[in-house]
């Protein structure tokens, strides 16, 4: 439960956890995004005491990870035409997904907001969604951890943001550094991590489904669209905390059903 002190949510005696909730802001075809999942290795067990997987600091680094997993197979390059750029599936008629399904998650930017002129930055929506009531910052990451080939031909553009104040839905953003390689994306492979700084260190952030209440509905819908209005987002973070419900984080409970006893 959150208390108010001086107009901030102050939450009393923190256990060993910080639970985070995550859920989909999607009604359609959320079937093919998958519940985000702690980061594991695939190698087998080491057989040596002394195998870095022992290592405490490799170990607690990993353990902080959560990975999200890639909801399509993908292949796509990229055309600068006048200064425009343009995203192709290079499968053609063979693609797994509707080209109007793509151009409806797809997202380039102007060549005028890009870093570098021959670089162009495109996104991906999701619908993956992380809340928390107690402060948690999170940081989006590249999944530097798992070895692809062929590699990306450019760098998955991370960010960190407070998901108890702003709790909105990630993009997956990508520059585009060798214009001639194709962009190949694999279902089921690791597509991004995530990991939660809390304001003790020593706590570690605990997964849960949340539950879309009514109050995460509406404070959702105080921050939508607002990059349409006003390019510095986190200058609107004190008007979002002071309008925050004091709760915002509720486990979604599955039903089982009938329970089959007497």
């Amino acid at each position: 439960m959150l208390f108010r002190k001086n107009g901030h949510h102050v939450t009393p005696n923190p256990g060993r956890v910080v639970d985070v909730g995550w859920l989909l802001q999607t009604e359609h075809a959320s079937f093919i995004w998958e519940a985000p999942r702690p980061f594991r290795h695939t190698e087998p067990p080491p057989q040596h005491s002394k195998s870095v997987a022992y290592c405490p600091a490799v170990v607690d680094h990993e353990a902080r990870l959560f990975e999200v997993l890639c909801p399509f197979d993908l292949r796509l390059r990229v055309h600068i035409e006048d200064g425009q750029a343009r995203i192709t599936d290079a499968a053609g008629e063979r693609s797994a997904i509707d080209p109007r399904a793509l151009a409806q998650i797809t997202m380039i930017a102007s060549q005028n907001e890009w870093r570098h002129p021959n670089r162009p930055i495109f996104q991906i929506r999701t619908p993956y969604t992380f809340v928390s009531d107690e402060p948690v910052h999170l940081m989006q990451l590249s999944p530097f951890l798992h070895y692809r080939e062929p590699r990306w031909p450019g760098l998955v553009i991370g960010g960190r943001v407070p998901i108890n104040v702003w709790p909105r839905a990630l993009n997956w953003a990508f520059e585009w550094y060798d214009l001639e390689k194709e962009l190949t994306l694999v279902r089921g492979e690791p597509w991004f991590y995530v990991r939660f700084e809390t304001s003790d260190s020593s706590r570690h952030a605990r997964l849960i489904e949340a539950q879309m209440t009514q109050e995460l509905k509406t404070y959702l819908a105080g921050m939508s669209g607002v990059v349409r209005y006003v390019n510095k987002t986190f200058s609107l973070f004190h008007i979002a905390q002071h309008r925050r419900p004091a709760r915002l984080l509720r486990e979604r409970m599955i039903d089982t059903g009938p329970s089959s006893g007497k």
